[in-house]
């Protein structure tokens, strides 16, 4: 591990395209995953979530990159355009994982609920993905892998008995901050704020990216194949066009989630018999973020 002033050091040696140790990939890889299925955030006005599935799905299918959801069963279970998002989801093709029922908190909870939830959780998934796809990867909720050691080793006990492999998170840029203004700003009509804020919003995914290579290169010598954290949000779905063109222009290419953790780097998110928690990189990137109370 290093300090924040070699970590900054080395996001400028990238920025500029300084060399840097690589590895012998001739580029570096994301998996892009996408959390709260099916729905996340304030929706725009006129908006629907299978709308938002529908454009996520499209992108996705047009651009030619993987991606993998995360599923919280119990969140607007009535709502028929929630349904609908799921269905949208599946019909293009994409898998889901579990992101537990209620998407609770374990260290809110405690281990006995959140057991409970991933465990519900799971016949909406089978309902979903069918019985012979794989779908057992979970998403902790909040990225709280529990704060106690036994709460933690509870948990990853019970997610290794029942098959799971954890989906970790090696990159990621607050995308879910942004949908509420997002929402707020078109409904007031005000485009020049929606401008503000879809600038910010690649600005920090450029600061993430820089930031995670920076990040591996300290800690571990080399690229990895990194594991993107987005939500699906109104607007991660606008911008995932130009998000994945940002990308591509820093020399990304997109692979898989089961591919990306194949990388020994995510021993600990696929054998669970080890102990955790799952495999991260250290010093996340200090994010600009939307602007205080935009359009609030």
């Amino acid at each position: 591990m290093i300090g924040r002033a070699g970590i900054a050091l080395v996001v400028a040696s990238l920025a500029s395209g300084a060399s840097v140790a690589r590895p012998s990939e001739s580029a570096p890889v994301i998996a892009i995953t996408f959390d709260d299925l099916p729905a996340h955030g304030a929706l725009p006005p006129g908006q629907t979530r299978e709308g938002i599935i529908r454009a996520i799905a499209a992108t996705l299918k047009a651009e030619r990159v993987p991606a993998f959801g995360f599923l919280n069963g119990g969140v607007e279970r009535d709502d028929p355009d929630a349904a609908r998002a799921i269905a949208a989801w599946r019909r293009a093709g994409l898998p889901i994982g579990n992101h537990g029922y209620t998407h609770a908190n374990l260290d809110t909870v405690g281990a006995a609920a959140f057991t409970t939830d991933i465990v519900t959780n799971e016949a909406p998934l089978i309902a979903a993905m069918g019985t012979r796809a794989d779908w057992h990867w979970f998403r902790y909720p909040f990225l709280a892998e529990g704060r106690s050691p036994a709460a933690q080793n509870q948990i990853r006990a019970t997610l290794r008995d029942r098959g799971y492999r954890i989906a970790a998170v090696t990159m990621g840029f607050a995308d879910y901050a942004w949908n509420a203004p997002y929402a707020a700003c078109l409904a007031k009509g005000n485009r020049a704020a929606v401008a503000q804020l879809e600038q910010g919003f690649l600005n920090d995914a450029r600061t993430a990216a820089l930031a995670s290579r920076a990040n591996a290169t300290a800690q571990v010598g080399r690229d990895i194949p990194y594991v993107l954290l987005m939500h699906v949000g109104a607007l991660d779905a606008r911008m995932l066009p130009r998000l994945i063109a940002l990308y591509r222009s820093m020399g990304f290419r997109f692979t898989t989630l089961a591919r990306a953790q194949a990388d020994p780097f995510y021993a600990g998110a696929m054998d669970l018999s080890r102990p955790g928690p799952s495999p991260a990189l250290a010093n996340q990137p200090q994010l600009t973020g939307p602007p205080a109370d935009l359009c609030g």
